[in-house]
């Protein structure tokens, strides 16, 4: 009796080859057979699914050379703790695989907000937050979410002069949507954070309660959401019979490109005899549709609406210190929204902009894989290792206390 892959391989052998080639098509044959070992139907289905596309991850990683070698080995080393790479993140960025991270989730420095994040003017500011968000898009799996919390400050953009009279609003928000879509994401959402308190002294004049002296007070962030969806025109196999014979259907989204089973022969056929449509959008989103992955009611509910109120970061006690040495601490709110919301666990999560590691201490705490990254070592290596061993002092991983694995780059 023929296993199942034989039935898959048959049908799709002509498509294989128009996918691969010769040569890859060959080293994937040998790939997938460890398939057939395999018995039941549809774990071969699926198993066979996964194989591929991995497979066609590699061919596309291939074709970008500037990787490192031992930041790749070290970001995918399996040591059940948490992953800190000190470095400017633009050079760790590429040093990474293309479509490797699944989820990113982080804050950037704020334009002269803090002494360690100081530039000339806006425009190189900007210029800099471009160069890194063109390395994201490249890093981060396709199909796959951003989460970019920024808000709007008050300062001078230094563009026209330095004098005290050049402050203004700066909507760093907005820059950023352009900057983004630019940059090839798909704006999605913005979430208001409403931070409950005031963030500026906009309202410094509240004294003349007279028209043109009145302007608000900031006390709130975007939590801003993005997609990458990147036009791939590859084949990709139906998950309900495994196999390549589909045609392509249409683009459901911007760069997301949908695909039609036309086997005859497929389990799973419309009253109308029409194919299943999907898309690698929805073999990665629900293949892992379980019971045990759903998210909480609660939570769901807490971030229904796009304004959300809660209260930032308490870092200094009554005697004036610093309880977690950063100055811009991220609140867990937004990487636990960020990670319950757009990942799996075993998923890989970063954040570019590590600071005290906030993102990749939920995510571990979410049995997700964190990674973070941090230009300041120096300044911020001492708290940030603290601050997480204070998060899991009294948590063993396998009998074990959680391992702080850290690169230099």
């Amino acid at each position: 009796m023929k296993n199942y892959l034989d039935r898959i391989l048959e049908i799709s052998k002509p498509y294989l080859k128009d996918v691969f080639g010769v040569e890859k098509n060959q080293e994937f044959i040998k790939k997938i057979a460890i398939v057939k070992k395999i018995k039941n139907r549809q774990e071969i289905i699926t198993k066979f699914s996964e194989i591929y596309i991995n497979f066609i991850k590699e061919i596309y990683q291939e074709q970008y050379k500037n990787t490192n070698k031992e930041l790749i080995k070290f970001i995918a080393q399996k040591d059940d703790g948490v992953k800190l790479v000190w470095g400017d993140c633009f050079n760790v960025l590429r040093g990474m695989n293309s479509e490797s991270v699944h989820l990113i989730v982080t804050s950037p420095p704020y334009y002269n907000a803090r002494e360690y994040s100081q530039w000339n003017d806006l425009h190189d500011y900007l210029k800099d937050m471009r160069k890194i968000i063109a390395e994201c898009y490249r890093v981060l799996d396709n199909h796959r979410v951003f989460v970019f919390n920024v808000g709007d400050i008050f300062d001078n953009d230094n563009l026209n002069t330095k004098s005290v009279w050049g402050k203004r609003r700066l909507p760093l928000g907005a820059y950023f949507i352009k900057i983004f879509e630019e940059e090839g994401f798909t704006f999605v959402d913005d979430f208001i954070w409403d931070k409950g308190e005031v963030q500026s002294e906009r309202h410094k004049n509240g004294d003349k309660p007279y028209p043109f002296y009145q302007y608000p007070i900031n006390c709130y962030e975007h939590i801003l959401i993005f997609h990458k969806h990147r036009l791939d025109n590859t084949r990709y196999p139906c998950p309900v019979c495994g196999t390549l014979k589909v045609n392509g259907n249409t683009q459901s989204e911007i760069g997301l490109r949908s695909w039609e089973c036309k086997n005859l022969g497929c389990f799973e056929r419309s009253k109308s005899n029409r194919g299943k449509r999907f898309s690698l959008k929805t073999l990665m989103t629900q293949s892992s549709q379980k019971s045990e992955f759903a998210i909480p009611e609660e939570f769901v509910k807490k971030w229904r609406r796009d304004i959300i109120k809660f209260s930032p970061v308490i870092k200094i006690n009554s005697k004036g210190e610093n309880l977690l040495g950063h100055t811009a601490p991220f609140p867990v709110e937004i990487p636990e929204f960020a990670i319950k919301m757009f990942s799996y666990p075993g998923d890989l999560i970063l954040d570019p902009f590590g600071g005290s590691f906030t993102s990749v201490i939920v995510a571990k705490k979410l049995k997700r894989i964190g990674v973070g990254i941090e230009l300041n070592k120096e300044m911020f290596r001492d708290a940030s290792i603290k601050n997480i061993q204070n998060n899991f002092q009294p948590v063993l991983f396998n009998g074990k206390t959680l391992k702080i694995s850290e690169f230099n780059f």
